[in-house]
């Protein structure tokens, strides 16, 4: 071990005067705040939201606040170490559950940070975005990456619920985060692309000379091919818990720059123990039952809960019953900057 560094009260005060004055601070009493030995030293904490108790206060903000004074419904998912009314879930993650109710609209915009809906309850919801309408359906991923224009819409007769997943924090760190309003968007009269162009795996539209795709061809994943593509792969995998990344069609890249999405399936009974990540994350339990300790913290989850990890932490999952989980996590950012790392338990 290293000797403990000299503080900021082992200098004269008459110095300290004089450093304050020159608008200047010495590193060496700081720099085990921002450069720890061997691992980081988190602020984020697990975080647990169960779905049943969320719930009933969205549907009570339905009634407090029309969507027209909210613009976004949101009850925002805070980082108990960061404390209630934190923006954010991790240092890297924003999550929040919106509520659009039957004939509701959420008026259009763009924004800088990415956006990920994963759909937790309800039907005739859909989201367009560049004028490609997406339904809502529940397990749906429905991206809205940066820039693109988006509004929310509903026809159905229920109330419709997702999960919002941001980069977020990323941007409002580098003071880079702003939104721009417009008018609602008008809808091309076809399916979305993953019904047309994207319907198989595997297969992309024919590449003529001089083509290029979209940056982000594809902006709905349905969740009954995700289910799908889970069980059959559960069916010949093997021991290890199925795992799907969802990624960009055309480049096999994950679905937005910052931010990566697993989809996971646990049979009844069967339990996994990943290596610690440099990744922070958060999961989102589609279906089934079971039990999460990280860091020592027991997590009992059900259907439609969420929970978060931070950086490093010691996962461990078992599920009770079959269950489908989605892990949403900031690896793909970690990769380009060049220090995603997985240690040994």
């Amino acid at each position: 071990m290293s000797e403990p560094l000299a503080e900021l009260e082992d200098l004269p005060q008459a110095y300290r005067d004089e450093l304050e004055q020159a608008g200047v601070a010495p590193l060496w009493p700081m720099m085990r705040n921002v450069l720890p030995h061997d691992a980081p030293q988190p602020v984020t904490q697990a975080g647990y939201w169960k779905y049943q108790a969320l719930r009933p206060l969205l549907l009570k903000a339905g009634e407090l606040t029309p969507v027209e004074k909210a613009e976004r419904r949101v009850l925002v998912l805070s980082d108990p170490g960061r404390g209630t009314g934190a923006m954010q879930a991790t240092a890297s993650i924003y999550l929040g559950m919106q509520l659009l109710l039957p004939g509701e609209s959420a008026p259009a915009h763009r924004h800088t940070p990415s956006a990920v809906r994963i759909i937790v309850e309800g039907a005739g919801g859909y989201s367009v975005v560049d004028s490609e309408r997406l339904p809502m359906e529940e397990g749906d991923l429905v991206l809205t990456p940066s820039g693109e224009w988006h509004d929310h819409g509903h026809d159905g007769d229920e109330p419709v619920v997702w999960l919002d997943a941001l980069d977020l924090p990323v941007f409002v760190q580098l003071e880079g985060s702003y939104a721009v309003e417009g008018d609602l968007q008008p809808q091309r009269n076809r399916p979305d692309a993953s019904e047309v162009e994207y319907k198989a795996a595997g297969l992309a539209p024919t590449r003529r000379p001089g083509h290029r795709a979209r940056r982000f061809p594809m902006l709905r994943y349905p969740w009954t091919g995700t289910e799908a593509a889970l069980r059959q792969m559960a069916a010949f995998g093997g021991d290890e818990i199925a795992e799907l990344d969802y990624i960009n069609p055309e480049t096999g890249e994950d679905i937005l720059p910052t931010l990566g999405f697993t989809a996971m399936m646990f049979g009844a009974g069967q339990s996994q123990r990943p290596p610690l990540r440099s990744s922070s994350c958060a999961f989102h339990v589609i279906k089934g039952h079971g039990r999460t300790e990280v860091d020592g913290q027991v997590i009992e989850w059900g259907p439609k809960d969420t929970f978060t990890a931070p950086v490093f932490a010691a996962i461990s999952h078992h599920a009770e019953s079959e269950a489908f989980v989605i892990r949403i996590h900031d690896r793909p950012l970690q990769d380009k900057l060049g220090y995603y790392e997985e240690r040994a338990r």
